[in-house]
């Protein structure tokens, strides 16, 4: 029974590779190729406040990226007008089977969330701001956006992958774009410490940084499972912190379950999956389509959500964060490209 559950739920995702791994703490990386509207950078930089630390960081959606309909399906009210990823990927049937996250809490590190929207009403039970902004809202939209992927409330609207877990709402972007990455790095150990169970991290740094790899560890080592954007550049060059080895990297597909070739693409990606034309929340109770590896890691946070209502500590060590991302990484379909070993 146990397969069979778990099959359903990794129906979600596409991996892109499949190489066995000894320990948790070594996991091998993986691959694809990738797309991206117009100069291929998706989305837009963030310029950092003045610092011998700063660098760029990009949040990676695509604003954008047309939404041609025949990417999408348009279901009637019976079907609560859910984006094509939930009927593509069987969303809905493995949410039945596994009390759709219950009770599993995902800290969302973005730029904030407009929880008075009525499908996220309720679902924030703490926020933090480590950001210079004077809200902890989101004038900005990505991260509501992202929200709405994760755990959106069922509505004639939309409805989010684990529907029945909570937000940590950890703004660490301010309201002109400007994030630095010791700000990052407050916000992972803070999610950590507040009982977070996934981390999803919808951005790229493009140059490492020791606090953002030792949060990121922190976080691992508290049964966290961590997961971060691979960016919207055409490129293979190793993005941060998707490139740590104890954060999951994800690029992403279309709507036929192929890679799209604006995004990232290396044998550091660890998977793919749905990132074009994603139809959720937006501030001020509306809606729209945002594309982009944003969209996709905000897809495989829900899968986590709800694989943490359902793995069991094979190994004894206390934590289920080494179980879920086995699963994650290990029982999807296989694109057979040899991974990388990540920092």
């Amino acid at each position: 029974m146990r397969n069979a559950i778990i099959d359903s739920i990794l129906s979600l995702l596409v991996l892109l590779l499949l190489v066995p791994c000894a320990v948790p703490s070594a996991w091998v990386k993986g691959t694809a190729s990738t797309i991206l509207p117009g100069d291929g950078t998706g989305g837009f930089a963030e310029n950092l406040e003045p610092s011998s630390q700063q660098q760029i960081c990009y949040m990676t959606d695509s604003s954008n990226q047309p939404a041609p309909t025949t990417l999408l399906a348009v279901p009637d009210d019976n079907h609560h007008n859910k984006p094509w990823t939930l009927f593509n990927f069987q969303a809905l049937e493995a949410r039945h089977i596994t009390s759709s996250g219950k009770d599993v809490l995902i800290a969302i590190l973005d730029t904030g969330i407009d929880q008075t929207h009525k499908d996220l009403y309720g679902k924030v039970i703490e926020s933090m701001n480590f950001s210079q902004s004077p809200t902890d809202s989101d004038l900005h939209g990505h991260g509501t956006h992202i929200a709405g992927i994760i755990i959106a409330i069922t509505t004639n609207e939309i409805t989010g992958i684990t529907c029945n877990s909570y937000i940590l709402n950890v703004k660490v972007t301010d309201d002109s774009d400007m994030v630095c990455p010791s700000t990052i790095a407050k916000g992972i150990v803070w999610a950590a410490d507040n009982g977070a169970n996934v981390i999803n991290m919808s951005f790229t740094l493009n140059k490492p940084t020791q606090a953002v790899k030792n949060a990121v560890n922190y976080a691992w080592s508290q049964g966290v499972v961590v997961l971060s954007a691979a960016g919207n550049y055409r490129d293979s060059k190793p993005m941060y912190p998707a490139y740590y080895s104890n954060c999951i990297s994800v690029t992403a597909t279309d709507a036929c379950g192929s890679m799209i070739p604006w995004v990232n693409h290396s044998d550091w990606v660890d998977v793919i999956a749905p990132g074009i034309n994603i139809y959720s929340t937006l501030p001020d109770n509306s809606f729209g389509y945002k594309s982009g590896t944003s969209m996709a890691t905000a897809y495989v946070a829900g899968v986590a959500g709800l694989l943490f209502t359902r793995a069991i500590d094979v190994n004894d060590n206390g934590i289920l964060n080494d179980e879920v991302r086995y699963m994650i990484e290990h029982d999807c379909a296989d694109f057979g490209i040899t991974r990388a070993v990540k920092q």
